[in-house]
This record gives C-alpha cells, structure tokens and sequence, in this order.
C-alpha cells in the first residue's frame, strides 16, 4: 500500500510539473507545443495546431482525413462495412489501426496508439466522450449525413486544415453546380436513391448525405422520396411488396454488407423490381455503398459525381 501511494503521488507530483511548464498531452506526458480551442457539440477543447497522431471514431472523419492529407493512426470501422473506404487506395489506408466500431469504440485499442487528438461524433458516441478526453483532446461534431458539410469544416479546423477543407468544399459544389448546368434539363430528372440494409429498404430523401449531393447538383427526386411532411427527411423505409414505389427516371442502389447484398440480389431479381420503369430502360444501376452512403465526406461526394457523370452523360 506504501508503494502505490508513492507511486500516485509521484505521477501526481509529475502531472502538475507538466502542467505548469505548458500544455500536456493527458496519455504520453509529453508537450504538444502550441494550442488552439475549437467549439464543437460538447464545449470547447485545446487541440493541438498540428496533431500528429489522430484516431477517428466515425467513417465521414476518415473521408475528411485522409482528403486533408493525413492519415490517421487509428479509425473505428462501421458494422457491417467492417474495410476501410477502398476509393482512397491501399496505400493510405495500410497503416490505419482498427479501434472498435462507431458505437462501440475500443478504449484499450485507443489509448495505446498514444492519439494526440481524437475526432468522433456526438450522435455515436456522446457516452464516451468524457473516456476519451482523458485520453487526447476530444472534438464531436453534433450529427451525421445531414451536415456533413459543417462537419468537414469543423473537422477540417481542428486538424489544422481549415482553409484547405474549405477550399475543397468548395471545388466540389463548383463541380456539382457546372455538372448540373451542362445536363441543362436537371430537374426534370427524377433520381432515385435505394438502400438495401439486412432485413429492410430504403429510399433516400433530401436531407441524406447522397440526396444532399443531389441536390447540390440541381438533380430532381421522386416525389416519394421528397419526403415531403416528413419530419426527417434523410430516409425512409420500403417493403419488398412495395418495391415499385422505388421507381425513378434513373435508379441507384447500394447494399450494406454481405447479407444486405443477398436480399438484394433476391428482391432485384423478382418480378417487382424487374416490372420498374427505370430497370425495363437499363437505368438501374448498382452503386457503391462505401461512396453514397457511408463515405459522408468532399472525395465520396466527388464520388458520387464521378458515377452520375458516367450513367447520365453516356449512351
């Protein structure tokens, strides 16, 4: 018992000399150097001006990231999509250490990766925010998909960023504007968003990260998916017995996760599905998930441009 008190008061003792000498990070003990506070969903927090070694807890703050040019030491993965996002590459994404999934970020796995700045999102993960803190210097945005625009700015400040992220943000809306202009009959174009998840389908509305970019384009919707006097206004659900209310000039459809897939595979497959206006004119087409759904950051969003350049602008 002599030992331990001896032990807590000499880290007590070593704790408040850092203290006093400048900012200190609260895992490694070491110095961070100079400081800047960032306002985010629960309060205010010093960050580091230059964080070395991020950990992020939310699959839009990988996008962000790795758009910013910095690669994080550690990512939560997101359930079903348990890979990490694809479209960046192999080779940025091969010294990323898996740390839990969004819900369930693994403590353990965090703190040996030393972070000197985590990044994560008040919607997933609230319940650990205080852990985490006492880990590294903590910023959550508020929520996700429907202002993952915000989000990226904010992520983009505490990363050091913030005049990159926003001149990144605004070359995509440049892109998706001048994309739409030259399609010169956008809104008469009814995009259609269809998700399948294990045991559900859904249709996506405005307030989605997709039907964001969408819009961003000029791109007309379904007038099922509008969700109009819906309060959220990001999805809504479909059975497969009512699958022709997924109809759309132009249909996009993603799957999240292996047995997502399978129920995809089955419902596309039947005489509903096969019955769309959209499928009988060969302008369905299968998507990736990783870039309309989970990706919620600038390079996804680009994605997203990428693949409606190839379908609506080719014979």
């Amino acid at each position: 018992m002599r030992r331990l008190a001896a032990v807590l008061t000499a880290a007590l003792a070593l704790g408040v000399g850092l203290t006093a000498c400048g900012e200190s990070d609260p895992v490694t003990g070491t110095a961070t150097g100079e400081t800047r506070e960032i306002t985010h969903a629960m309060g205010t927090t010093k960050v580091p001006a230059d964080p070395k070694r991020v950990v992020v807890l939310d699959t839009d703050k990988i996008d962000t990231a790795l758009s910013l040019g910095v690669t994080p030491v550690g990512a939560a993965t997101a359930g079903q999509a348990k890979s990490w996002p694809t479209y960046f590459g192999e080779e940025k994404l091969a010294g990323i250490k898996e740390v839990g999934v969004l819900t369930e970020p693994d403590l353990e796995a965090i703190t040996a990766l030393k972070p000197d700045l985590i990044l994560g999102s008040k919607f997933r993960q609230e319940k650990f925010y205080d852990e985490l803190s006492a880990i590294a210097p903590t910023v959550f945005t508020e929520k996700v998909g429907i202002t993952w625009k915000e989000n990226f700015l904010l992520d983009g400040k505490a990363l050091g960023k913030e005049q990159q992220a926003r001149d990144l943000l605004a070359a995509y809306e440049k892109r998706a504007k001048e994309f739409g202009a030259k399609l010169g009959d956008a809104a008469s174009r009814k995009i259609s968003i269809v998700r399948f998840m294990p045991g559900n389908i859904r249709v996506y509305g405005p307030d989605s990260f997709s039907g964001i970019v969408i819009g961003d384009t000029g791109l007309g919707r379904p007038e099922r998916q509008r969700l109009d006097g819906k309060e959220d206004k990001r999805f809504d659900q479909v059975s497969p017995e009512r699958v022709n209310e997924v109809d759309g000039d132009v249909i996009f459809v993603t799957a999240y996760g292996e047995k997502a897939a399978a129920e995809q595979a089955k419902v596309t497959a039947g005489s509903l599905w096969q019955g769309l206006s959209a499928v009988k004119a060969g302008k369905a087409h299968v998507v990736a998930d990783e870039t309309w759904m989970t990706g919620i950051g600038v390079t996804a969003a680009n994605k997203i441009l990428d693949d409606l350049q190839h379908y609506l602008t080719t014979a």
